[in-house]
C-alpha cells in the first residue's frame, strides 16, 4: 500500500553537509545521488508531434489525447508534482530538465515543460537559488537535456540566465574524477549545469551533455528496465562521466489510453514501484555502482531515503570497489 510522504520528512535538506570527510573527499560520480524525473512531461509536451510514421488514426487521436491530457493533468499534478523546493528538501539532488519557447510569443522566455509547464525557468531557478542559500554545502546536478522550439536567441537568453542567477555558484568544467563535495566547498561551488546543445559548446561554466550519461530504457516493462539498468551500468565509462540510472518507465499510447481509464498512476506506478525500489535498495554506489538514481513520483514511498541511504555501503573497508 504506497503511502504519500511530506517531502521534507525525511530531514534531507542539508544531507550532502552531513555526510563523513571519508564520502566527501570521494569524487561525487561514486556517490549515490537521487534524482527525479516526470514521465508525465510527454503528455504536455506538445512542442513533439506525433512521428509521421504513425498512422492519421493515431495522430488525430495524439491530438484529442492532449486535450484530455491538460484535464487529467489537473486533477492529479496537486499529488504528483512536487516545487524543486519540496524536492530539494526531501533530499533531490538531479533535475532533468526539458525546457521550451512558447511558440507565438516574442520575447525569448523560456519554461519548463515537464509536469511543471508554464513555469518560468527564471522562476525554478530562483527557487532553487534561495534553497542553495540557506543549505551552504548542497550541490544540485541541473541537466538540460531536451530544447524545444528554441533558437539560437533562446539559447542565448538562457545561457545568460543560469550565469546571473547562479553567478559564483556554478562549478567551472574540470575533470570530473577531481570533483568531490570537499572540492566543491572549498570553491563555494553548488551547481554543476550540463547542457545538451551546441550553442553551449566552449562555454567553461556550462559541462557538455556527454559527461552525463543517462541511457533510457523507453519500456512499460519493469522485467525489461531492471535488465537494461543492470547492463547499462554494467557498461557505465570507467572515466569523464557522472552516470544517471534512470528507474523510470515509459508509457506508450495505448497504456496510456488504459491508464486514463484506469487511472495511470494506479495502472502504471503503483503496480510497479514496489519492483523498482527493490532494485534500489540493492544496489551500491562506488566504481562499479550507481551514482545518480531518478524515479518517477518521488514523493512516494521514501526514495530519497533508500538512495541517500547507500552511501552507508562506502563505509565498509571494501569501499568504492
Amino acid at each position: 500500500n504506497m503511502k504519500t510522504r511530506p517531502a521534507g520528512s525525511g530531514g534531507h535538506a542539508d544531507w550532502m553537509g552531513s555526510l563523513c570527510p571519508a564520502l566527501t573527499s570521494l569524487p561525487l560520480k561514486y556517490l549515490a545521488v537521487p534524482g527525479s524525473h516526470d514521465s508525465f512531461s510527454f503528455w504536455m509536451d506538445e512542442q513533439a508531434p506525433v512521428a509521421p510514421d504513425q498512422k492519421p488514426a493515431v495522430r488525430r487521436l495524439a491530438t484529442v489525447f492532449r486535450l484530455l491530457a491538460r484535464k487529467v493533468m489537473k486533477k492529479w499534478s496537486v499529488t504528483q508534482n512536487l516545487t524543486f523546493r519540496e524536492q530539494l528538501e526531501g533530499g533531490i539532488r538531479y533535475f532533468d530538465l526539458r525546457v521550451s519557447s512558447r511558440p507565438g510569443e516574442d520575447s525569448h522566455e523560456v519554461y519548463f515543460i515537464h509536469g511543471l509547464f508554464g513555469h518560468k525557468v527564471r522562476d525554478g531557478l530562483a527557487d532553487i537559488d534561495a534553497f542553495l542559500d540557506s543549505h551552504h554545502k548542497e550541490v544540485v546536478f541541473l541537466d538540460f537535456n531536451h530544447h524545444y522550439a528554441m533558437e539560437e536567441a533562446h539559447h542565448h537568453y538562457l545561457l545568460c540566465m543560469l550565469t546571473e542567477v547562479f553567478g559564483s555558484k556554478l562549478c567551472r568544467t574540470s575533470v570530473v574524477e577531481d570533483i568531490t563535495l570537499d572540492y566543491l566547498w572549498d570553491r563555494k561551488f553548488q551547481v554543476l549545469v550540463f547542457y545538451h546543445h551546441l550553442w553551449a559548446e566552449g562555454s567553461p561554466l556550462m559541462w557538455p551533455g556527454a559527461k552525463i550519461a543517462a541511457p533510457w530504457a523507453n519500456t512499460t516493462d519493469t522485467a525489461k528496465l531492471i535488465q537494461f539498468l543492470e547492463t547499462t551500468l554494467g557498461e557505465r565509462p570507467k572515466h569523464g562521466t557522472f552516470h544517471v540510472s534512470q528507474a523510470v518507465l515509459t508509457p506508450c499510447l495505448s497504456t496510456v489510453i488504459r491508464g486514463l481509464l484506469g487511472g495511470l498512476r494506479k495502472y502504471l506506478v503503483e503496480k510497479n514501484l514496489p519492483t523498482i525500489m527493490t532494485w534500489v535498495e540493492a544496489q551500491k554506489p562506488g566504481v562499479s555502482g550507481v551514482n545518480i538514481i531518478t524515479s518517477d513520483f518521488v514523493e512516494l514511498v521514501d526514495f530519497a531515503n533508500t538512495v541517500i541511504r547507500l552511501n552507508d555501503l562506502l563505509l565498509s573497508k571494501r569501499a568504492v570497489t
